[in-house]
């Protein structure tokens, strides 16, 4: 497959690079910054705020990734122009890249989220489940999965969406830092307790970022993830027992402190991915445990 890929610095960005390009993919990745996150791939700077920046993007492959993105919870009220420019209106001057040089056959391969889901107890959620958006970021997603519907129905430019719960791990040497994994090992790894609102009893499905990668790969394959939507295979865990399994591998405690007001609105509950729908286009999804990569980080 012939593979372009936005945003290949940041975190699923580079990890998609990496993974693609050792399956065989033909991949040009391309980034706001300068020189590459990832050396050894073709990579081309390009600032998606910029409509006319996408005149760079060679647009005659399989698969386009749009992965650049913004996240957070309550930023997004203090930054939402650059949440927009970002998340948004990039989006769009791909999609009118597209449309424009009527480029058919490239499909746009988006990464959305579970903040578009509304959290319900202890039940797994089909990627027809009820949706709410309590974030700028969650608004943002969902715009995003909107308009490729739209594009895809008035301009027949495909699309696949996978809906990402709580991603972990890293595959590059160097600080782990990213999402709420990331935050507990760095807080534990430094020795300091590891804080949590409230109980810490919301669930969320967890999932190695190599099984990420494959389960993308393998179901963009198959004919019917054209124009279709997947939740992201996952381990489920509340956070506190991801919480308290990395403090024991650093010795340090769990803290559990009251919520702020803001971000007690904000929280979604659980969030439990149902992906029999992916599962359905490939066997063997999981190919990491949490508890088996725990064992190995340092």
């Amino acid at each position: 497959m012939r593979t372009a890929i936005l945003g290949a610095n940041g975190y699923i960005g580079k990890h998609l690079a990496h993974f693609l390009a050792a399956h065989g993919c033909d991949v040009h990745s391309y980034g706001h910054r300068n020189e590459p996150g990832l050396p050894g791939l073709r990579y081309t700077p390009l600032d998606v705020r910029e409509a006319s920046a996408f005149k760079k993007l060679d647009t005659d492959v399989d698969l386009v990734f749009y992965l650049p993105g913004i996240t957070g919870t309550i930023k997004g009220y203090d930054d939402y122009d650059n949440y927009i420019d970002v998340n948004e209106k990039g989006l769009l001057h791909l999609l009118d890249r597209l449309r424009r040089n009527r480029q058919h056959h490239t499909r746009v391969v988006y990464p959305s989220s579970r903040l578009v889901y509304k959290g319900q107890k202890n039940l797994p959620l089909t990627e027809d489940a009820e949706k709410e958006f309590k974030t700028i970021y969650a608004l943002n997603k969902w715009f995003g999965e909107c308009a490729l519907r739209q594009y895809a129905e008035y301009f027949d430019i495909p699309f696949t969406i996978f809906r990402i719960c709580v991603p972990y791990a890293n595959l590059f040497e160097g600080a782990y830092g990213y999402g709420t994994v990331g935050f507990f090992l760095n807080k534990a790894s430094s020795g300091n307790p590891i804080s949590l609102y409230g109980t810490g009893e919301q669930k969320r499905s967890f999932t190695h970022v190599e099984d990420i990668c494959r389960q993308i790969f393998q179901v963009v394959q198959d004919p019917q993830s054209r124009n279709n939507t997947f939740n992201i295979a996952g381990e489920t865990y509340s956070l506190k027992e991801v919480a308290d399994a990395i403090g024991r591998k650093f010795s340090v405690p769990t803290v559990l402190t009251p919520w702020p007001a803001i971000d007690e609105k904000l929280e979604s509950g659980d969030t439990i991915f149902d992906s029999a729908k992916l599962e359905n286009l490939m066997q063997n999804p999981l190919q990491n445990s949490f508890t088996t990569w725990l064992q190995t980080v340092a």
